[in-house]
């Protein structure tokens, strides 16, 4: 209650205050502390010490400042100010207790210390000590009296009092008056405890011994020492004029709306003279009013009416005390008093004060307190009591504080991603008729903290290349993207350490850390290397960074870089080997087989025979999918004994690369007739003919050892491969076949047959069956299965050759 009144007392002097806060501490606790109350004397200098702060809070001065002391006062100064260094609390100007709180008494400044870590609001008081700095003054220098001579004694005739701005004892106490034989002076006091003189006659008046009389009226105050105001009275002793005016009511009390119109007529104050004539006659005249009822009110000279001259703010005066006045013609005259009681209205939104705001505030940062802000209402009950509220759909929630203070607290972790602003509409609402409200808003922005990582746009990528790329080749591009903001959001690319530690990855591509483009270090080899993999990372540059990875595998695409090789006939030896072809021989006799691979791939492994010249054209064709050379008609004896054959080998690649092998073929009666040495051979005979002969025994016989050699080779070879087939299989060699597409065929099965492969190939003893038993490897497990067939052979092997 006396903090209200306080409050209320302050209202009349003050202007509308606001509360400012000088920060807020995030994250702390709020709480109260008990009150302490302080006291100064009003009038003194700046920079007096009220009291040792740091001592009354049993903190030391460095505590004090660590924790960020601060001193919020209401008002629109502040009258304190904290010294950090000493913990002392100073006036920070000099303090007039009337100009601060009029005549309320006690004069209380309510204030609050603020601390932090934790967030602490510690209230406290400073009383205001009146001194005697003021006199007691009179509005006026002079009065007037008239009084009748035949007043009787005892009579008491009201005088206007002084004002003095000071309260308590040093306020004005009483009135004296120049000693004199005829009056004494009373010291009354009013309601609102205001001192008053009356003024008593002590002898009745005698007009025509003394007409006039001049007293001094003095008004003293109770300080020490005490002060004082003085005023004349002049008084009139008048002919009798035996009766004086009455008020019907000595008292009149009314209830006026604050929001009344003006010109409106609030109360009709009415008084009666029993005397005639002039005496009877009455005029009505505010008593010794203050300025501000002037202003206010007006009365009606002759009906008494008071009428509303001025809008009325019960915030900031809620009564009036007018005392009115009735005189006649003959001077005497009656006194009333008329208390009006402004009643409030809502006519005051509430008003909010923000002291702090902290934006932006971390997304993962629960419990943090956003703002603090102070709410008030200068209307009184209902309509002073108010509602602060937020919209329910927000992550935040209010606290109430100590009086009318709010804090907005962040109810649980934000996530920037969803949301990266929040504009909170705060919402203060009376409980008068109609209700009024204030909404403020603020706008909270969302801070990125790192809390996802890069996430590729594919879990893995898959890259194709054709092999002989030049060095530094794009060869494709991975991406990630972070939903984080700035640095956080930043990705950068790497390569990770492969999981087999053999493969050169370092030497193989590169990626570019900031746009991930994927680049081919070398030129790669489809016949080397068909296809790796290898993982990617991506990391932001968050702290810490957060990082994600992905798969990628790159496919070497074959090129048409190999030129098909021949594996049968030999062609690098000094000798041509010759086929041997009975002149017996029916159409489609299987002469030999052209035997080649081709190191690459798919269509462009697909190879096709073509006879390209003959000794004799038409005797011999080439089966274009298989190399198979056989007869195309009977033998007869009018045909050439040696036949030389000139065989294309081309691959179905673009543009086709292609090999060609020359066949010697010797026509015989049988296989019993002697060999027939070639033409080269004879004309090689011919020139070595007249060697030397010890030279010619020293080759025969390297030549020998060397035969006997390779011979027990071969003899071991064969019974090697022969004996793996098991007695089933006895005197059987296998050699691939398979269908082909069209007239193309890929004698690798998968594409490409490595050079290291060893063959076994073997001649039929009966040549009219036709067949011719090749390209049987001497490791199976190298030979591509879904290409291998076994077909039935003689159990007999004329002739076996093994070659790699």
């Amino acid at each position: 209650m006396a903090e209200n009144a306080v409050e209320a007392g302050g209202e009349r002097f003050l202007k509308k205050r606001q509360v400012l806060f000088l920060f807020v501490f995030l994250g702390g606790s709020l709480a109260g502390s008990q009150s302490r109350r302080y006291s100064v004397a009003e009038e003194k200098e700046r920079g007096f010490l009220i009291a040792s702060l740091a001592k009354d809070l049993g903190l030391s001065a460095g505590e004090l400042a660590a924790r960020g002391a601060q001193i919020v006062s209401k008002g629109n100064k502040q009258h304190f100010q904290l010294n950090h260094q000493t913990g002392d609390l100073l006036l920070l100007e000099t303090l007039d207790r009337e100009e601060l709180c009029g005549p309320t008494e006690p004069c209380v400044l309510h204030f609050q210390i603020l601390l932090q870590n934790p967030l602490l609001f510690i209230t406290n008081e400073l009383q205001v000590i009146d001194i005697n700095d003021h006199s007691p003054v009179f509005s006026e220098n002079e009065m007037q009296l008239k009084i009748l001579e035949n007043t009787p004694p005892g009579t008491i005739i009201p005088l206007e009092n002084a004002e003095d701005l000071d309260v308590g004892k040093n306020s004005l106490q009483n009135y004296t008056i120049t000693p004199n034989s005829h009056f004494h002076v009373l010291t009354r006091s009013r309601r609102d405890k205001r001192k008053y003189p009356e003024l008593v006659l002590d002898q009745v008046l005698d007009r025509e011994e003394q007409p006039e009389l001049t007293l001094t009226l003095t008004a003293l105050d109770g300080g020490t020492p005490p002060r004082s105001g003085t005023v004349q009275i002049h008084i009139l002793v008048l002919d009798i004029n035996d009766n004086a005016p009455e008020f019907t009511q000595s008292l009149y009390e009314v209830q006026i709306l604050e929001n009344s119109p003006l010109n409106s007529v609030i109360v009709t104050v009415s008084a009666s003279d029993l005397d005639t004539g002039n005496f009877g006659t009455l005029s009505y005249a505010f008593f010794h009013a203050s300025e501000e009822i002037r202003k206010t009110f007006q009365l009606n000279s002759i009906t008494g009416d008071i009428q509303l001259t001025k809008c009325l703010n019960f915030e900031a005066i809620n009564t009036y005390e007018v005392d009115v006045e009735a005189k006649d013609g003959g001077g005497l005259s009656g006194k009333s008093t008329v208390i009006v009681q402004v009643v409030d209205v809502n006519d005051n939104p509430p008003e909010l004060s923000l002291s702090s705001i902290t934006s932006p505030i971390p997304e993962n940062s629960p419990e943090t307190v956003v703002a603090i802000f102070s709410v008030s209402d200068l209307d009184s009950g209902d309509n002073g009591r108010m509602i602060c509220s937020i919209e329910n759909d927000l992550p935040f929630v209010l606290k109430p504080s100590v009086e009318n203070f709010y804090t907005l607290v962040l109810e649980g972790a934000l996530d920037r991603e969803s949301r990266a602003q929040y504009n909170i509409t705060i919402t203060v609402t009376d409980m008068g008729t109609p209700r009024l409200k204030t909404q403020h808003n603020i706008t909270v922005l969302v801070s990125d903290v790192n809390d996802n990582a890069p996430a590729f746009t594919q879990a893995s990528y898959t890259l194709r290349v054709r092999e002989n790329n030049s060095p530094a080749l794009h060869i494709g591009t991975v991406s990630a993207t972070d939903t984080d903001a700035g640095a956080n959001a930043q990705v950068t690319y790497s390569l990770l350490p492969p999981a087999d530690p053999h493969v050169p990855l370092a030497s193989l591509v590169s990626i570019n850390a900031d746009n991930g483009h994927l680049f081919a270090l070398r030129s790669l080899d489809y016949e080397a290397l068909r296809a790796f993999e290898f993982r990617v990372g991506a990391a932001d540059r968050g702290s810490p960074p957060l990082s994600s990875q992905a798969l990628v595998r790159v496919l070497v695409e074959d090129d048409n870089d190999n030129a098909p090789f021949v594996l049968y006939p030999l062609q690098n030896t000094s000798a041509p080997c010759t086929e041997l072809l009975p002149r017996a021989a029916e159409p489609g006799y299987l002469v030999t087989k052209v035997v080649a691979v081709d190191g690459d791939a798919g269509q462009n492994a697909w190879l096709s025979y073509q006879l390209l010249k003959a000794t004799e054209p038409g005797l011999f064709g080439v089966w274009a999918h298989n190399g198979e050379v056989r007869t195309a008609r009977p033998l007869s004896e009018r045909d050439a004994a040696r036949h030389r054959l000139l065989v294309l080998v081309k691959d179905n690649g673009e543009p086709p690369l292609s090999a060609s092998v020359t066949l010697h073929v010797l026509l015989v009666d049988g296989f019993s007739q002697p060999h027939l040495p070639p033409p080269e051979a004879e004309a090689e005979a011919a020139a070595a003919a007249p060697a030397d002969p010890l030279t010619v025994y020293l080759v025969v016989a390297l030549a020998s050892v060397s035969s006997l050699f390779l011979f027990s080779v071969l003899v071991f070879v064969a019974v090697r491969l022969c004996g793996r087939g098991g007695a089933a299989r006895a005197g059987r060699c296998s050699v691939p076949e398979g269908p082909f597409p069209g007239h193309l065929v890929d004698v690798s099965g998968t594409g490409t047959l490595s050079h290291s492969y060893q063959y076994q190939v073997c001649v039929t003893e009966d040549h009219r069956t036709g067949e011719f038993k090749f390209l049987k490897p001497i490791f199976p497990n190298l030979l591509v299965q879904d290409t291998e067939r076994e077909i039935k052979e003689s159990s007999n092997c004329r002739n076996r050759f093994v070659f790699s």
